[in-house]
């Protein structure tokens, strides 16, 4: 396996608070990660940190063992590494086929020159392929502020996708989706993600979601990683339980 993703003994304090606490991770291609922890307990922490939205305090990252420690949000999108919000950022007043080609343009020209067209036949033609792989198509021309939560989410992670990230790191995926919309969400976004050999980062605090599409677990408290193991058994960590979970871990009565 290839080692797409280093954290070596990484920190990030605010004042007193360690917010990363000596994280030592190494993720391979291909690998779907699902990020679990209680709120503060240090995921977005590291998120921010990988995607460069946060510096380390100290410590290193490497991303296909070049040193990316400190690289801001745009280093970090050049050289591969996406992410979506939990908030779908969307131009709301445009509609779907508008905020993709935005995207795109972005993606593909950086800062659009005023006199240059964003749309071009080319360009159109992908962008509606990108619409079809995500299902969201037959909302080509609705306006984005009119889009049900599920359909935001999608548009932005297609969004996000079209930066050809190596790793996109999902930010909450399925909140504020129904239930009965949950699944079939992450089997279109995993699916379609997969199709680009993309690895997965998310964070998520559905642990159906997180048994049914990760292949491995993170789960952090208090700054630092207390379970690293596929999610069966990361689900069945007594600390994850007590400190995820949130389930009452009692201690065996002694015979």
């Amino acid at each position: 396996m290839t080692a797409i993703l280093r954290a070596e003994s990484l920190y990030k304090s605010f004042g007193a608070v360690n917010a990363a606490d000596n994280i030592n991770i190494t993720i391979d291609e291909g690998e779907v990660i699902g990020v679990i922890g209680a709120n503060g307990a240090g995921k977005t922490t590291f998120v921010n940190m990988v995607t460069g939205y946060l510096a380390p305090t100290s410590g290193k990252l490497f991303f296909y063992d070049r040193d990316i420690t400190g690289f801001n949000p745009k280093d970090a999108t050049e050289i591969g590494i996406c992410r979506s919000f939990q908030i779908p950022q969307l131009f709301s007043s445009g509609t779907t086929f508008d905020n993709l080609m935005i995207a795109m343009g972005i993606a593909e020209e950086g800062t659009m020159p005023f006199w240059k067209p964003l749309a071009t036949d080319e360009r159109a033609k992908r962008c509606e392929e990108i619409l079809a792989r995500y299902e969201i198509l037959e909302y080509r021309d609705q306006i984005a502020q009119t889009l049900s939560q599920g359909v935001r989410k999608l548009l932005d992670i297609a969004m996000a996708s079209v930066h050809n990230p190596k790793m996109l790191m999902l930010d909450e995926p399925t909140s504020g989706v129904t239930a009965a919309e949950k699944f079939s969400i992450m089997d279109i976004v995993v699916t379609a993600l997969k199709q680009q050999d993309v690895t997965i980062l998310f964070v998520e605090h559905d642990m159906e979601i997180i048994s049914r599409y990760a292949t491995r677990v993170l789960a952090f408290y208090d700054g630092r990683i207390i379970a690293d193991a596929k999610p069966e058994d990361a689900l069945a960590d007594e600390q994850v339980r007590q400190f995820v979970i949130g389930e009452t871990v009692h201690a065996p009565v002694a015979g």
